[in-house]
């Protein structure tokens, strides 16, 4: 297992229709969902460190911190970047952050643990 702080990723979004707070629920507005934003960061966090997991593990979501500070419309491309920034045993911390350009459009921490994905799965299924 190699997972240490400063392992990072990112995954780009060109926001469709279907991002918008209006399609998702989150509100009536046409421009990029909180909860798509925080998908988003969150696809980061898992493209980090999915290469240093052991085999049979993956990780699963369990704290968000995220300010959703400015509105992308629809056809703009923003960027989710991840930073793992503490480990502590199976707890994984990382702090994200989401560009529309220059600007950011949000940022936070996210914190993943690491699980065996066969038991988990079949714990959440009994």
């Amino acid at each position: 297992m190699d997972l240490r702080p400063g392992l990072a990723a990112r995954v780009e979004l060109t926001v469709a229709e279907a991002d918008t707070a209006a399609a998702l629920g989150s509100g009536d507005v046409p421009v990029l969902a909180t909860p798509r934003v925080l998908a988003l960061a969150e696809a980061a966090t898992v493209a980090a460190t999915a290469a240093a997991l052991p085999a049979g593990s993956t990780t699963v979501g369990t704290r968000v911190e995220l300010a959703h500070l400015a509105a992308t419309p629809v056809g703009r491309t923003v960027v989710a970047e991840a930073i793992l920034s503490d480990v502590d045993g199976r707890r994984l911390g990382f702090t994200v952050s989401v560009r529309d350009g220059d600007a950011v459009a949000a940022r936070g921490k996210v914190e993943r643990v690491m699980v065996d994905r066969e038991a988990f799965v079949k714990r959440a299924y009994q």
